[in-house]
């Protein structure tokens, strides 16, 4: 626990805010800019020699509960909030739910990115939003049912040996990343009930699955180079970049190919066809 940067931190967070900031009548003239130590303990509910102590850096350690209310109290930031459960040596909370509502800024970055596939996805897998290039490259996934958008779903349930995005000897590799991502998931977020009911699903249909899932490996996805066969323009080999949206529990996701090279053509053919119907569905 860092008491003196955490007092620091108190007095100048207490100090940006007036009491209208917080619904409190601002009362008689004040000597100094500010919230009173008084109206910070009323608002967490704490006594005022506890919060005094604190900002004196000789207090105990907070409770989470305590750091929650403190974090309401001097309308901290989520950038903020982390900040204050770090200095106690607490990890911050997470959301407890994925959010399917993609910020209008993300979506205004994938209208943008006309020549490469991109995707915003939650980082359990279902698919929220594609451009065009990702529509073309594996199929217009945001066109399906609600319950039928998640791509390891797809992977595990829907997938054919004869149809495929991926060449044979990779989907191992595939199979693999996506359990231990999942597995990673679940555990970062144990209230989200939507993790945890496709991991429920797929142990029960899927034998691949159950028995990856018993290995117990984590590994949360990150950037990578991936192929794709594609029935029209060929196989591709792609940087896959994973571009994180923390307080959504969303990840962009880019595919590029280098500059002057094969797939770089075949990508270019790609975005000329892009327009027709010729992809597989998953």
């Amino acid at each position: 626990m860092h008491r003196t940067e955490l007092a620091d931190f108190l007095r100048r967070r207490r100090a940006r805010l007036g009491p209208a900031d917080v619904g409190l009548t601002p009362g008689p003239r004040r000597r100094t800019p500010g919230l009173r130590r008084e109206e910070v303990a009323q608002l967490t509910g704490m006594s005022t020699d506890y919060y005094t102590r604190l900002e004196q850096a000789r207090g105990p350690r907070p409770s989470r509960q305590m750091l929650t209310a403190l974090a309401r109290a001097l309308r901290l930031t989520d950038d903020e909030r982390d900040h204050l459960f770090h200095l106690v040596g607490e990890e911050p909370p997470r959301d407890a739910t994925t959010s399917g509502h993609v910020r209008p800024g993300l979506l205004r970055v994938l209208d943008r990115l006309y020549d490469t596939p991109a995707q915003v996805v939650t980082d359990w897998g279902d698919v929220l939003a594609q451009n065009a290039m990702a529509a073309a490259l594996v199929g217009d996934i945001t066109a399906r049912p609600p319950g039928d958008r998640n791509f390891v779903r797809s992977f595990f349930l829907r997938r054919r040996p004869d149809i495929g995005l991926f060449p044979p000897e990779d989907m191992a590799e595939h199979a693999r990343i996506h359990v231990a991502n999942l597995r990673a998931v679940v555990a970062a977020r144990p209230g989200d009930p939507a993790p945890a009911a496709l991991v429920a699903e797929l142990r029960a249909a899927s034998a691949e699955f159950a028995a990856l899932w018993e290995t117990h490996e984590v590994a949360v996805r990150r950037s990578t180079v991936k192929r794709f066969v594609h029935p029209v323009v060929g196989e591709l080999e792609l940087d896959c970049e994973v571009l994180l949206s923390a307080e959504h529990a969303q990840r962009l996701i880019v595919h590029t190919a280098v500059p002057g090279s094969e797939s770089s053509e075949r990508l270019e053919l790609l975005r000329v066809v892009g327009l027709q119907n010729l992809t597989p569905s998953g």
